[in-house]
């Protein structure tokens, strides 16, 4: 492979936002917990440890295990949207860093195509006047 592709292949791995927002996020310890719990949250251990345990809680733990059941999993499921919110934001943030990096990246490839397109038609001006409006010009130089 070129050397030339090498910094190429390793820069589409991360887009630089996201690069940037995920090393101040894991800067905060709260924001690594909540990033930790989503992700347990939302495997499929978290749901086999939970069917496990409510099916020994109902037939071992207590005599009349659903209220206290409805209570556990109707707290749960209040902590677990609060993560599933924290993850949506998290989604959000990182979808806006990108999205302003890539205005302020096609800004300024706007402008330098704009930039080489005026100095082409300059270019090709001159050339024009040198070869068609002046041809014994050209020759003599």
């Amino acid at each position: 492979m070129p050397d030339d592709v090498e910094p190429l292949a390793e820069a589409a791995q991360s887009h630089p936002a996201v690069a940037a927002f995920h090393a101040d996020r894991a800067d905060d310890t709260q924001l690594r917990i909540a990033d930790s719990i989503t992700t347990f949250a939302g495997s499929m251990p978290f749901v086999y440890i939970h069917a496990v345990v409510f099916i020994i809680w109902m037939i071992y733990a207590e005599g009349s295990p659903w209220p206290t059941l409805t209570l556990v999993v109707s707290l749960e499921a209040i902590f677990l949207s609060a993560f599933v919110m924290i993850g949506q934001n998290r989604q959000a943030a990182v979808a806006k860093a990108k999205a302003d990096h890539d205005f302020v990246a096609q800004e300024l490839e706007l402008r330098t195509n704009t930039q080489l397109t005026r100095e082409i038609h300059v270019l090709t001006t001159e050339l024009h006047r040198r070869v068609i409006d002046d041809p014994d010009a050209s020759g003599r130089a």
